[in-house]
Order: C-alpha cells, then sequence, then structure tokens
C-alpha cells in the first residue's frame, strides 16, 4: 500500500481535485444551476457600490441640489438587492452542502469497500488507525472545504470579475493600479500553495499516527495494565499529540506568512487608490461618487485576495486528505473479486487441490515452498506443524484472504481467483483462533453470516452443538449483549458464538484455524462431539495445536518449515520415528503435566 500512497503524493493539487471529483460525481450535479445563482449573488453585491455613485451624484450633489425622494429610490433598490443577494447566498450554501455531503458519502463508502477488498497482507502494512483516518478525518476536512472554502472560492472568483470590469468602467488607470500591487502577491500565493501543501500533508500523517496510538492504548487496555507500562504508553501517545501539534502549528506558520502579505498589500492598495483617485478627482476626472464607488469596489476586490490564504488553508489541508483517500481508493486490490465473470459453484462436498503453491510476505522470506496436495471430498484433514511452519497461511490462501505468489489452489477443479466472492464465501468459511464479535447481541453475532435465521435457528444450532445448557446460564440468553469485541465473554466464550456461527452458515468446506484453543477441556470435549456432526458429509480442514484434533481426523498433513513432510492416518504416523512423532509424544507429555 505504500506504494501507492507515495505515488498519489506526487499529485498536484489540481491534478488531485480532478481526481477528488471524478471519484464524487455528485459533486458535479447540478453545478450549473449553483454556478448561476452564485453569479446573481455577486452582481448584487456590487450594487451598493452602484447606488452610493449614483446617489452622492445625483441624490445628493447634483445639479438641482439634493434629491430626497431619488436617494429614497436608490436606498429602496440596494434593499432589495441586499434581500435578493442573501436569498441567493443561501441557496448556493445549501445545495453545496448537500451536493458535498452526497459526494463525500461516495468516497467514504468507496474507501470503506476497497478497504475491504484489499487481502489481509495488503492491510497488515498500514496501522489500524491510520487506515480509518482515511475514510474518516480526511474525509472530514475534505467536506470542510468543500463546504466553507468551496463557497468562498466560488464567490470571490466571481466577485473579483465582477469588481475589475466596474472598476475598469469607471478607471481604467486606477484599476491598473489595483491589479499592478497585487500581481505580485498572486506569485507569492502560488509559492505558498506548494509550501503549504507540503505542510498539510504532514499534518494528515500524524493524525494518523495519533490516531493508531490511541486506538492501540484503547483495545490493548488490558495488556498495558497487566505489565504495569501505562506511563510508557502514555508517553507515546504524547509523543504523536506533540509530533501533530508541531506540524499543525508549522502549516499555520506559512499560512500566516501568505496571509500577512495579503494584508499589507490590500492596505497599500488602498492608500495608492485613495492617493491617485483624489488627484483624478481634483483634476475633473472622476466624480466623488465614481471615487467612493471605486473605494467600495476595491474593497470588494481585496477582500476575497486577503481570504485566499484562508481558502489556501482549507484547500491544502483538504487536497492533502484527498490523496491519502486516492491513494487507499487506487492501491491495487490484489485479492480482487471476479464479480459477474466469476464462476458460482453449485453445493456439495468440495474438493480441494494446492497446486505447486508457494508464499512469501512482501521482502521476507518464502514460508511456503511447493506445496502439492489433493483432499478428496467429504474428508476431515488436521495440519500440524511447529509454530511458523506456514500451517495458517494454508488456511489463509485457501480461504482467499491472500493470493499465492506461486501456483493455484484449487476448489473442485477451478482456481480460487475465478470464483466469485458471494459464492466462495456462501461454500467455504474459516473459523479463526480469536472468533472476532461485534457490539451486538448473542443472537446477532451467531447469525451474521446468515442474517435470515430465526431464533428458533439460532437455538437449534446451539443445541445440536451441545451449548443449550451454556446458552441457558446467559442472562439474556440470545438477548445477552456481548459488548465491543465480545469483551462480555470469556474468550472460551467467544469461541463458542465463532464457531456456532459457523455451523449456522452451514457451508461445504470448514477450515477451522485451531478454533478450539481458547476452550477449556470440558468444553472441547462437547465441542469435539458437536464438530464431528458438523463435519459430517462435508471437507473440514483443522490447522491443529492441540493434537487431539488430529487423533480424530481421518488423514494429518506434517508441514516443516513451510514443506509437506509427512502425511496419512494418524494411528500410522505415530508409529513412524518421524516429524508428527515427535510432536505428538511433546503433546502428549505436557498434556500428562497438566
Amino acid at each position: 500500500m505504500s506504494t501507492s500512497i507515495e505515488a498519489t503524493s506526487t499529485l498536484g493539487t489540481w491534478a488531485t481535485l480532478r481526481r477528488g471529483i471524478h471519484l464524487s460525481p455528485e459533486l458535479r450535479q447540478g453545478l450549473g444551476i449553483t454556478l448561476a445563482l452564485a453569479a446573481v449573488t455577486t452582481v448584487g453585491r456590487v450594487v451598493v457600490p452602484l447606488v452610493v455613485q449614483q446617489t452622492t451624484d445625483h441624490g445628493l450633489l447634483g445639479k438641482q441640489g439634493p434629491d430626497p425622494a431619488l436617494v429614497w429610490r436608490y436606498v429602496g433598490l440596494a434593499v432589495i438587492a441586499v434581500v435578493i443577494t442573501a436569498l441567493t447566498a443561501y441557496a448556493v450554501n445549501v445545495r453545496l452542502f448537500r451536493a458535498s455531503e452526497a459526494g463525500l458519502a461516495t468516497v467514504r463508502l468507496r474507501g470503506f469497500r476497497h478497504i475491504h477488498d484489499l487481502s489481509m497482507l495488503t492491510q497488515n502494512t498500514e496501522r489500524r488507525g491510520s487506515m480509518v483516518s482515511r475514510v474518516t478525518s480526511d474525509v472530514d476536512t475534505i467536506s470542510q472545504f468543500v463546504q466553507f472554502g468551496g463557497i468562498i472560492l466560488i464567490l470571490s472568483l466571481g466577485q473579483i470579475a465582477v469588481a475589475t470590469g466596474l472598476m475598469f468602467f469607471y478607471s481604467p488607470m486606477l484599476t491598473a493600479v489595483v491589479w499592478l500591487c497585487f500581481v505580485p502577491l498572486l506569485f507569492v500565493i502560488r509559492r505558498f500553495q506548494r509550501i503549504v501543501g507540503r505542510a498539510y500533508t504532514q499534518v494528515r500523517e500524524r493524525v494518523g499516527d495519533l490516531l493508531a496510538a490511541v486506538s492501540e492504548a484503547v483495545v490493548g487496555a488490558a495488556t498495558i495494565r497487566a505489565y504495569g507500562v501505562e506511563e510508557r504508553t502514555g508517553e507515546r501517545i504524547d509523543q504523536a499529540i506533540e509530533a501533530h501539534r508541531y506540524a499543525s502549528i508549522g502549516a499555520q506558520v506559512r499560512s500566516v506568512v501568505a496571509f500577512s502579505s495579503g494584508q499589507l498589500v490590500a492596505g497599500l492598495t488602498l492608500a495608492v487608490v485613495l492617493v491617485v483617485g483624489t488627484l483624478q478627482a481634483a483634476s475633473g476626472h472622476l466624480t466623488i461618487g465614481q471615487l467612493l464607488a471605486f473605494t467600495f469596489l476595491v474593497n470588494l476586490f481585496t477582500q476575497p485576495v486577503q481570504q485566499a490564504t484562508e481558502i489556501l488553508n482549507e484547500l491544502q489541508n483538504a487536497v492533502a486528505g484527498w490523496r491519502r483517500v486516492i491513494g487507499v481508493i487506487d492501491t491495487p486490490a490484489d485479492v480482487a473479486d471476479p464479480g459477474e465473470s466469476g464462476e458460482v459453484l453449485p453445493r456439495g462436498p468440495i474438493t480441494v487441490e494446492f497446486q505447486a503453491v508457494s508464499f512469501a510476505y512482501p521482502g521476507a522470506e518464502t514460508v511456503l515452498h511447493d506445496i502439492t496436495l489433493a483432499i478428496a471430498p467429504r474428508s476431515r484433514i488436521a495440519i500440524v506443524g511447529e509454530t511458523g511452519s506456514g500451517k495458517s497461511t494454508l488456511a489463509k490462501l485457501l480461504t482467499r484472504l491472500m493470493d499465492p505468489t506461486e501456483g493455484r489452489v484449487l476448489v473442485d477443479g477451478v482456481d480460487l481467483r475465478s470464483i466469485r466472492f458471494s459464492s466462495l464465501r456462501e461454500r467455504v468459511v474459516m473459523v479463526p483462533q480469536e472468533g472476532f464479535l461485534f457490539d451486538a447481541t448473542l443472537l446477532d453475532n451467531v447469525r451474521f453470516g446468515r442474517p435470515d435465521a430465526t431464533d428458533a435457528d439460532v437455538r437449534l444450532a446451539l443445541t445440536e452443538l451441545g451449548l443449550d445448557a451454556w446458552l441457558a446460564g446467559l442472562p439474556g440468553g440470545l438477548a445477552t449483549e456481548v459488548g465491543q469485541r465480545g469483551e462480555s465473554l470469556s474468550a472460551g466464550e467467544r469461541q463458542l458464538v465463532a464457531l456456532a456461527r459457523a455451523y449456522l452458515a452451514d457451508p461445504d468446506l470448514l477450515v477451522l484455524d485451531e478454533a478450539t484453543s481458547a476452550v477449556d477441556p470440558s468444553t472441547e470435549v462437547r465441542l469435539q462431539r458437536a464438530l464431528e456432526g458438523l463435519t459430517r458429509g462435508r471437507t473440514s480442514i483443522a490447522i491443529a495445536h492441540r493434537l487431539s484434533t488430529a487423533e480424530a481426523a481421518d488423514e494429518v498433513v506434517v508441514v516443516d518449515r513451510g514443506r509437506i513432510v509427512e502425511r496419512g492416518p494418524h494411528r500410522v504416523l505415530v508409529q513412524q520415528n518421524g516429524v508428527y512423532a515427535a510432536l505428538h509424544a511433546s503433546w502428549a507429555a505436557q498434556q500428562r503435566g497438566a
């Protein structure tokens, strides 16, 4: 993932904005009407300077003396223009808010769904907090710009154009003076745009680091307390906070430099206009009303230019956030769903085959070497080996959480990469070592993989697994709230729920990554009996750390240093003086000692 993010970070500001708008088509919907309303708003703002000029020259300083009736007509016209301007400005705001929220909701959904399309391997290269920040706080910065900076930008550009046109109408020379004063500032702002952009990219990165540090501290609170490292953890979070603070201050300081430059140039411009304009009025080239109107127009011109720093601030913050979001979306989904072009496999017992499969993690040595293995339908296979031998990697390849570096994994003779995810997830279910539970009821967690299951279906599944007595002992039964990550339950109880979830999903191939590792011995006995019924008529593959699982299997596959070194029934392998015999003897000794 880092490669894609680095590539995306090289996009320029406007290229990033174009790419971001392309990802959010809702931002362009109705844009023509919004711009038309913005034009009306801009024109309405210049009515007041025109009224001031006409009122001064003809209503107050006319040849016939003051004309109160004319003054009131002009004042009435100004009031109407101000009301219309307010209404159109309101409409522009509402339309931009609706379009931006719709467009950014699309970005959030695309980013979130794409994260789920990435392989576990790719996800593990990015810290979870940083990943979350890309579809939350980074999108929020885009929202702030689109809703506020975008409004200012649209209105400011129109305001500058209209003000310039009217200033030129009153005095081409004074208009040239104004532009000559501001042209150098435009180059300064353009220069600072790149500097501020880099600064805000660093700010967004520090936000991701901060969220990652905080989320890890919250999730790992029990471990932190158990080892008494609260102070060290606090220092780590403090460092992340300080890094974010320094990055934010650095970005703001760079923005203030441009803002101060804008204020300085605006003040000097107004002073020069007053001096030159007074001289022109004294020589008869301008009336008093025209000079007053021109002064109002200069303010209308300089105001958006002075706001350029604020816009620049929000723009670069938004662009930095957009780059990070685009970095996720543009990361290739290395485990991609073939979608409609993929195959749908019929239900029934599954045949599994590994053909010359090798796998290596990026930048690391190969962990699986030329694995060739055929598993017959309805067979119960146990895969055993030392820690780090590659057992769990085989399970992840079989469930297509990752794809092999070389070779193919076939199910019923079809490459996993050619099977629709919907079909694969329906036929193949994996129960990991630590079953993840969602902050919901026990009922919702058990039927997670089969949402149409009724309460009766769930109760029947728990009964067939021998868990009806355990269910009766829970305070709320199926309505028991399990808490975040299932923290209201013990580790063993969480695993019971994960097994019940897999049982209810009714897969054709069951992959158990030592699903009974966190269960007490008495519960394990009940589960082993229940699993007999669950695996009957199905193909099942168990990654076994407890070799009681291997004893009950039809066949045992022994993996050592990423290679299959032995294969056969338990009773045969245990009699051989091989790797499995040594593993079993060591495990049996531990059981006797326990």
